[in-house]
């Protein structure tokens, strides 16, 4: 029933699927409130709206990448040189990837990502960029020819391992670390159907892996059967044989 201006509020208001009571009711209806265009903006930093911003941000990123085809996913250091022995490893395993028959995803920026995109857009493969916003990034590298920037981690991580039939992980820092064991966690708990992962540098990642037989699993916080879930390897070629063969069977 219509509220007269002037009559007391409803002790029983419903805004879709809301009900609202006694001091739990609104002034004025949904649609007002829209097209009113007077009023305080606070509105823009409540949670209710940072919801419909990640809702556009997946809708956005699986719009962008559903079409993409096989593709392998390739983490590493923002922080690697151009030059040095770990980029152009970088280089040679995203252009593996491509003559594979893959697209390569990065997370578009500089260093190791930049090196495997670089890789895939000379052999003229499909080089994917997943950005971030963050404060001291340069955006996307110059090598990407498919990019989206994301305000998200779990979105953007989301889309590295939904488009992604496989992982290859160069050297790299906090952020690679997160990625790497993100993906473990979905492999060891069967949130996702198993896809390969494979570390690059055994000099790099020995020593987790040392730890990881040495104290997770000797103390019983993790299955021996879980050493499984990656390869280790110095070998470009056999890197990506590795992620290759079993994301063929996808």
């Amino acid at each position: 029933m219509a509220n007269p201006e002037g009559a007391p509020a409803p002790e029983e208001q419903r805004l879709g699927p809301v009900l609202r009571r006694r001091d739990q009711v609104q002034a004025g209806t949904t649609d007002q409130r829209l097209l009113d265009t007077q009023g305080p903006s606070e509105w823009v930093h409540t949670d209710p709206w940072r919801v419909m911003r990640i809702q556009a941000e997946f809708v956005e990123g699986f719009g962008a990448l559903a079409e993409l085809g096989p593709a392998v996913s390739v983490f590493g250091s923002a922080r690697t040189p151009r030059g040095s022995k770990e980029y152009e490893t970088g280089v040679r395993i995203g252009g593996s990837l491509v003559e594979a028959g893959f697209a390569v995803i990065t997370g578009g920026g500089p260093g190791a990502m930049e090196a495997a995109n670089k890789g895939a857009h000379e052999a003229g493969g499909t080089s994917v960029g997943l950005g971030i916003e963050l404060p001291f990034e340069q955006g996307m590298n110059e090598y990407v020819n498919l990019g989206v920037d994301f305000r998200y981690f779990f979105v953007r991580k989301t889309c590295f391992v939904k488009y992604a039939r496989g992982f290859v992980v160069l050297p790299g820092g906090m952020g690679t670390l997160d990625e790497l064991f993100e993906a473990l966690t979905l492999v060891q708990t069967r949130k996702v159907t198993r896809f390969p992962i494979v570390l690059f540098g055994t000099a790099y990642w020995g020593g987790l892996v040392d730890w990881l037989r040495g104290t997770l699993i000797a103390q019983g916080k993790a299955s021996p059967h879980d050493l499984e879930l990656f390869h280790l390897t110095d070998d470009v070629d056999e890197a990506v044989g590795l992620v290759t063969k079993e994301a063929a069977g996808f």
